[in-house]
């Protein structure tokens, strides 16, 4: 297939202002806004069939939607400013977003979903390129990109990581949809309270010239996106919490015409198995737990890392529910944690995939509202940004969720096609979790890594065989 690259033209770049003025008072960066400072804006995108609307109409439509939209998320249409004494606030000072139309002709559907790793052109289909969410001083905090296919369209979004989550994100991209298909009101209403734990006194001391990303922009990498069907995640799911159905595997051994000594020691075993996963486990290990652990493995067996060697898997972990009291679901901002795992290579491979899983599933299991409160303190006590990438060459980064709805932005002509992500915060062992588009529990992972390991882990047999064959 011919190169891709530098097929995306800018026609052209609009300010939208929201419908009606913010009543808003500044708001103040948290304890888990400010560590984004020195993030990418999140880059984050969805493809879908061309509508039936001309270009033209197509982006009046999409202005006049997003207009209404900034009425119900005005954060987003202001500015980052710091006070005199080093606080930053998000004014909602209806400065406006951006909207950007492009044209992309040469590219059609098939050119972004198919093949085996995502193409480059992806990248173009986004505003604020390797822009630092500390601009947003300078910068709006949206931009929304509507890049024209040739037979279809990609609604890309660019939104400061220090103002918004994954889970503020996907709420906004919703409402979007939703005022698109014109709806009045937005069924899930924002919440902009800050009073709650996440606000603090302490000042985040900021470099002359703004914070930098904190990893090589420029490294060499791959990116492939790996789907699993939901009966293959049930499948991982039910063998890492020792569920196996020993009736049925007992029965084929009998069909076999092996002796009873040896059906008697499968049992044994199976009985053994049992016990250790009730053991080692207390709760339910998740398929999403489960997956982790699978392409923990698997990233770590590529990387051919000396057994002593400490690996890490962070998981980026929504607080919301986990305080209390309770936040808002909707609580507009950061409201994550990053929770690390950490364990040597020779442990992660020697050991299990249960034994993986289980220590994933004691992190997150541990991380409620005392250790929350704890990891703000701390950062009290050292403010600073957070440092993303993988400097030991030994971290594996999750984000985003499969639980976000990201199919569910139908903006009038249908589901998205698919679900795609731009150059932002992006490195070696960074990956990003999506939905399957079928939805009903299959997940898409999006995988970072460099060439090597990428090509090792596509030679994994234990994690290939849960990977769908498409």
């Amino acid at each position: 297939m011919p190169s891709l690259e530098n097929s995306v033209t800018v026609i052209s770049t609009n300010k939208v202002f929201p419908d009606k003025k913010s009543t808003l008072a500044e708001l103040k960066l948290s304890v888990s806004d400010l560590p984004m400072l020195s993030c990418h804006y999140i880059q984050k995108g969805c493809l879908f069939t061309r509508p039936h609307l001309t270009p033209q109409e197509l982006l009046s439509h999409l202005e006049h939607s997003l207009s209404l939209t900034l009425s119900h998320f005005p954060p987003l249409a202001g500015r980052l400013s710091t006070s005199e004494d080093g606080h930053v606030f998000l004014s909602c000072n209806d400065a406006g977003a951006d909207i950007v139309f492009a044209e992309a002709k040469s590219v059609r559907v098939s050119d972004v979903i198919t093949g085996v790793d995502v193409p480059g052109v992806v990248k173009e289909f986004f505003s604020y390129d390797r822009a630092v969410s500390y601009e947003g001083h300078n910068r709006p905090i949206l931009a929304v990109q509507v890049t024209e296919l040739n037979d279809g369209v990609f609604i890309g979004c660019s939104v400061n990581h220090a103002v918004v989550d994954g889970t503020s994100l996907w709420n906004f991209v919703n409402t979007f949809a939703e005022v698109s298909r014109g709806a009045e009101n937005a069924t899930r209403q924002p919440d902009f309270t800050r009073e709650n734990v996440l606000i603090s006194p302490a000042v985040l001391k900021v470099p002359r010239g703004g914070p930098k990303v904190t990893f090589d922009e420029n490294a060499p990498l791959r990116e492939r996106i790996f789907s699993f069907a939901r009966e293959q995640i049930l499948e991982l799911k039910a063998m890492v919490n020792g569920e196996r159905n020993g009736v049925e595997v007992l029965g084929k051994l009998s069909n076999d015409k092996l002796n009873g000594k040896l059906t008697e020691m499968m049992e044994s075993l199976l009985d053994r198995n049992d016990a250790v996963s009730k053991t080692e486990s207390k709760l339910e290990i998740s398929s999403f737990q489960s997956l982790c652990a699978l392409l923990w493995r698997a990233i770590t067996r590529a990387r051919n890392l000396p057994s002593t060697k400490t690996t890490t898997f962070r998981m980026a972990v929504n607080v919301r529910h986990r305080l209390s009291p309770k936040l808002n679901p909707e609580y507009f901002g950061n409201a994550i944690q990053s929770v690390p795992t950490f364990a040597t290579a020779g442990e992660v491979l020697s050991r299990d995939i249960r034994w993986t899983a289980d220590q994933l599933n004691q992190s997150v299991a541990a991380h409620g509202d005392e250790r929350i409160r704890e990891v703000v303190a701390e950062w009290e006590e050292n403010p600073r940004c957070f440092p993303l990438g993988n400097a030991d060459g030994a971290s594996v980064t999750m984000g985003s969720s499969p639980r976000f709805p990201m199919y569910e932005n139908d903006f009038g002509w249908g589901k998205p096609v698919a679900v795609r992500s731009g150059r932002a915060n992006k490195f070696d062992g960074k990956i990003s979790a999506f939905p399957g588009r079928d939805g009903n529990g299959s997940v898409d992972l999006e995988v970072i890594l460099a060439p090597e390991t990428m090509a090792g882990i596509e030679c994994d047999g234990e994690f290939m065989r849960y990977v769908s064959k498409v």
